[in-house]
């Protein structure tokens, strides 16, 4: 077990790196191939009618005009050990993990992701908890009641929960429990400075996001257990008298949770890496709202920041998933 976490620490580490480095390649190799100097890659990041002094000066400063493999080597060696950047008048030190300044702000990407992390963990670990539960349950209940109206109402709402938009349910969630009703609030408030007061305003969030996602932990469940449920182990379960309770659950439910852990582990994984839609319709200011500025204002070190944070609990998701299968499942067994 320990070797095989070994290895897929390495594997993850490795990922990571190339994840980083298509990223930034993205950013530096491909407008150059597709014509743009590094003069015109400078310009994007100074105001109208530069002169060429102001260009040579942010090549310099931004480090523009070093290699390629240059510019990645630093990139690196600045989340490990930090690095040290020429701002002008002054020389700023930006400590491990350090992914380097913002070329349009000129503040530390590190600082700027961790105050905003929190509010996307906030936003996926809560909605992740309500689809899981209610997904589940509902797709449990519909397999052992096919074809009743259960079954055909929870599955109707599924189908309607994944074809609907999340821009759509949460305008509409948003108008009517927090325009119209003031049901719930629409400013953010950190868990640590009020806890009912930041539940209030997820929740919201929450139920619109778990409403995708449930309907498809409904049907994934439903499906699973469907066909768990004939066979023989579970026929030999009941011939021994068990109660159809412990059948269900100790039995049917966890044989079919393999698939479900499986698309858990990346659901949860992505979206710890930012909820885009989401977080623009509530106004939450995550990570997912950081890499959206970023991307918009052709600033590289954000999205190279966010980048690596998302393939990182993408990664470490996966590694958990994997671990959690010989516990769930015992045919399960990690070579």
């Amino acid at each position: 077990m320990i070797s095989y976490i070994l290895r897929r620490i390495i594997a993850a580490v490795i990922l990571l790196l190339v994840v980083t480095a298509v990223t930034f390649g993205i950013f530096f190799v491909l407008p150059k191939l597709a014509g743009q100097t590094v003069d015109q890659l400078a310009q994007q990041y100074i105001g109208k009618n530069p002169t060429p002094e102001d260009i040579a000066a942010v090549k310099q400063n931004l480090g523009l005009d070093q290699p390629i493999y240059v510019q990645y080597w630093d990139f690196i060696k600045g989340i490990v050990v930090g690095a040290d950047y020429d701002l002008g008048p002054t020389t700023a030190h930006c400590g491990a993990p350090c992914f380097g300044y913002s070329f349009k702000d000129h503040v530390e990407v590190w600082p700027q992701l961790t105050d905003r992390l929190p509010v996307t963990i906030s936003l996926a670990s809560g909605a992740a908890v309500i689809w899981l539960l209610s997904g589940v349950t509902a797709g449990v209940i519909s397999a052992l009641k096919p074809g009743s109206i259960f079954d055909r109402a929870a599955m109707g709402i599924s189908l309607a929960g994944v074809s609907l938009p999340m821009f759509f349910t949460g305008q509409l969630a948003l108008l009517l429990f927090s325009y119209k009703l003031e049901i719930f609030g629409r400013t953010y408030v950190p868990f640590t400075e009020n806890p009912a007061q930041w539940a209030n305003t997820l929740f919201l969030p929450w139920c619109s996001l778990a409403l995708l996602y449930s309907a498809i932990y409904a049907r994934l469940t439903r499906s699973g257990m469907l066909e768990t449920m004939n066979e023989d182990f579970i026929r030999t379960a009941r011939a021994k008298g068990l109660r159809e309770r412990n059948v269900i659950a100790r039995h049917g439910l966890r044989a079919a949770l393999t698939p479900i852990i499986t698309v858990f582990g990346m659901d949860l994984g992505l979206l710890l890496g930012g909820a885009l839609i989401t977080e623009h319709v509530f106004s939450l200011h995550g990570i997912g709202e950081y890499a959206v500025q970023g991307i918009t204002a052709n600033d590289l070190p954000p999205i190279l920041g966010v980048t690596l944070v998302a393939a990182f609990f993408v990664v470490i998701c996966n590694l958990l998933v994997d671990l959690l299968y010989a516990a769930v499942d015992p045919r399960v067994r990690l070579s």
